[in-house]
């Protein structure tokens, strides 16, 4: 049986939202994110403000340089949160088999529906209006045979807009997509990619697969696979949580490493903290800058045994400090995340204390940091 695969994106989600509750935004670009005059960044905007050049990840700063008229408004994670769960419940509504990628978009496997719908555009529709209908708000949706075509197709015709690539569609949408359209295509594989000649889709699918492995490792083997239209990952209701981690701006760039360590040593405490209290233990330490220029790195080390204690984790950042440019450049933003989860309710072992410099905590903080989020991978 052909699976029916929908994808459904929410338009610019937080800043439709706050556009939502407050009526004197609409039609203004807005820009959900810090202070344009510190140094925070763009979490979202609207498509008005995206009109120019304004991005995601962006700083504030700049955003408001490229618009001076833009409106900047703080998060609310609490309000987006509830929104989102009204939408999630609307896809309930049409099957269980529900997988949501974040709080503004998920995967819905429609194949045997709740309300017998025969066509999957259809489905698509109805969800639509269903959202419009009660909260106001905008989705564009993908509709396809697997996930990989039905993601594409869901930012074909964006906002509200809605794309269908049928079976027998698949493989000449696929050969003519634009290679940065690929999942799994980030800037430096597109780079790769167009160095090797690669900037569609049919000129990827002329390379072998031996020849896709050597070049790109074990994403060769998936970039195979889908640019022939081969996709069988299933719709999955329930994912595990792949990370946990946290990050923090610093109000003033930094080359003190003694001040790194001091906010290091407390973020290692809040994701010991959070470890402990969802119950998961792990085996990736990754550390992450960046730089005064916005050049951003990771570190990672994984542990033979898996860890839930800020005084394990911490000796582990330290090393893997030592091993980046901070001190030598200045540091606008550090942050921690422990990957590679196990549940600690299950029989997993314990961290043991590791054979390695040991930095104690801290317990004095210095002023340096302006802003701290937690950021869960699911």
């Amino acid at each position: 049986m052909v699976r029916k695969i929908i994808h459904i994106d929410m338009d610019a989600f937080y800043a439709s939202v706050e556009q939502r509750d407050n009526p004197a935004l609409r039609g203004r670009p807005v820009v959900v994110g810090g202070d344009p005059h510190g140094r925070g960044v763009v979490a979202a905007c609207s498509y008005e403000a995206r009109r120019f050049g304004i991005h995601s990840a962006m700083s504030c700063a700049r955003a408001a340089r490229l618009c001076p008229e833009a409106v900047f408004v703080r998060p609310r994670r609490e309000r987006y949160q509830e929104i989102s769960a009204r939408i999630m419940a609307i896809f309930h509504e049409y099957t269980d088999l529900v997988e949501p990628l974040s709080l503004d978009e998920a995967f819905l496997d429609i194949t045997c529906n709740r309300k017998n719908i025969p066509s999957a555009t259809w489905v698509a529709e109805a969800i639509r209006r269903d959202i419009a209908a009660r909260t106001g708000l905008t989705a564009s949706a993908g509709v396809s045979c697997n996930k990989f075509l039905a993601k594409v197709a869901s930012d074909c015709n964006k906002p509200d807009g809605i794309t269908v690539v049928t079976p027998e569609q698949a493989l000449p949408f696929i050969r003519s997509l634009d290679i940065g359209k690929f999942y799994g295509v980030g800037r430096v594989t597109k780079k790769k990619m167009h160095a090797l000649g690669i900037r569609t889709g049919d000129d990827l699918r002329r390379l072998s697969r031996d020849e896709l492995v050597a070049h790109f490792g074990k994403s060769g083997l998936f970039f195979h696979d889908i640019v022939r239209g081969i996709d069988p990952r299933p719709v999955c209701p329930v994912r595990e949580r792949k990370s946990l981690g946290t990050e923090t701006t610093l109000k003033t760039d930094t080359g003190d490493p003694d001040l790194m360590l001091e906010l290091l040593a407390e973020q290692a405490r809040q994701v010991a903290a959070a470890l402990q209290e969802k119950k998961c233990m792990g085996r990736t330490i990754t550390l992450k800058l960046r730089y005064h220029d916005f050049t951003t790195i990771t570190r990672s080390r994984t542990l033979g045994q898996p860890t839930d204690l800020a005084e394990e984790i911490l000796p582990v950042i330290q090393i893997l400090l030592k091993a980046t440019d901070a001190g030598r450049q200045k540091v606008r933003l550090l942050g921690i995340t422990v990957s590679n989860l196990v549940s600690s309710e299950n029989g997993a072992p314990r961290g043991r204390q590791l054979v390695l410099p040991f930095c104690g905590p801290i317990e004095k903080k210095k002023p340096g940091s302006s802003s701290s989020s937690a950021s869960w991978t699911q």
